[in-house]
């Protein structure tokens, strides 16, 4: 099957296709290394790390210097954002005063692919000094900071999709995995919510799609309503006037009995609407949801139903409408 997609690339681009396919396969290889060891050996330290950090009063300081320093700003900033306060202190600047920013009811994870990198051992020394809880991400089984960790979380070693051996890219990538892992694990530890996750990303469209409906669909006297039996006239006016692109037809109890759209109008054009009732053109099984869907999840329905208003209910009556405008308003998409 390669052969045949790459029989239709153009020669010379083909030796580019080739090394990415080289360099997935061989960075694939690394993460099922990984998965294997945590079915085996690397399970018990793994765990006891997760125990480690979500028993922390404090903050998880994550270190590195390099790839593994740039790796370990990810980390830092993943942990942070699904519940557990992080931070990264470079070691380099660690040794020269950012010690004071660690304090002794913190923890401390360390990551470097070899664990003998000089300029960690002052960030080492200091959480054996004060007794802060160090976790170490390396592929240095005897290294030095495997030696000083409280928890080793041993990394298998796989090759480097570099064709020298020389630039991280296995390596980086299986450390960043390790703190997805530790991230994600922490956050289901935690209990951690959408609406958690939304506190810390109010922002842009990742905010937007996590809004509440209940905060910006249209309530009161902006929901179209009908009765059922209400003559199409009427309601043609209700449509016109609230602009939603539908009415809501209610019965007696004001529970939803259905909806007259604008594609409802458009397909009995050929009737007299004058002499008609929604109950007659409606539709009778409307999608609905619930105020405290998000936003995501509703402009997502839109765009399978090919709808462009939802009816927002509770125990069968509309209290709210949301047009797909409304959601595009505040960025969700």
């Amino acid at each position: 099957m390669r052969a045949q997609i790459l029989n239709k690339i153009p020669a010379d681009h083909q030796a580019s296709i080739a090394s990415a396919m080289r360099t997935l396969e061989t960075e694939r290889a690394g993460v099922e290394a990984l998965a294997a060891a945590l079915e085996g050996g690397l399970a018990e330290p793994f765990a006891r790390a997760v125990e480690f950090l979500s028993t922390t009063s404090g903050r998880v300081i994550v270190t590195g210097v390099g790839k593994s320093g740039h790796i370990g700003a990810k980390v830092a900033a993943t942990l942070a954002s699904t519940g557990t306060p992080a931070f990264f202190v470079h070691p380099a600047e660690a040794n020269h005063g950012d010690l004071g920013m660690i304090a002794g009811d913190d923890a401390i994870i360390a990551l470097s692919w070899s664990g003998e990198t000089q300029e960690l051992k002052g960030i080492i020394a200091y959480s054996r000094r004060f007794s802060i809880p160090l976790i170490a991400i390396t592929a240095g089984e005897t290294s030095a900071l495997a030696r000083e960790a409280d928890v080793v979380l041993l990394l298998p070693r796989a090759a480097e999709a570099c064709p020298h051996g020389l630039a991280p890219t296995t390596s980086t990538l299986l450390q960043l995995v390790m703190g997805d892992a530790l991230a994600i694990a922490l956050l289901e530890a935690r209990g951690f919510t959408p609406d958690h996750f939304r506190t810390f990303h109010p922002g842009g469209q990742l905010g937007a799609n996590l809004t509440r409906i209940s905060e910006i669909m249209r309530v009161g006297d902006q929901i179209p309503l009908v009765r059922l039996g209400t003559g199409m006239p009427e309601a043609v006016m209700t449509l016109s006037q609230k602009k939603v692109g539908c009415v809501c037809v209610v019965d007696d109890e004001g529970r939803l009995a259905g909806i007259v759209t604008d594609g409802d109008l458009a397909r009995n054009l050929n009737r007299n609407l004058a002499d008609t009732t929604v109950d007659e053109i409606m539709t009778r099984a409307p999608k609905t949801i619930e105020p405290t869907m998000f936003a995501g999840a509703a402009i997502a329905l839109i765009n399978k139903h090919n709808i462009s208003a939802l009816v927002v209910t509770e125990a069968g009556k509309p209290i709210g409408v949301v047009h797909f405008h409304d959601l595009l308003r505040i960025g969700a998409a």
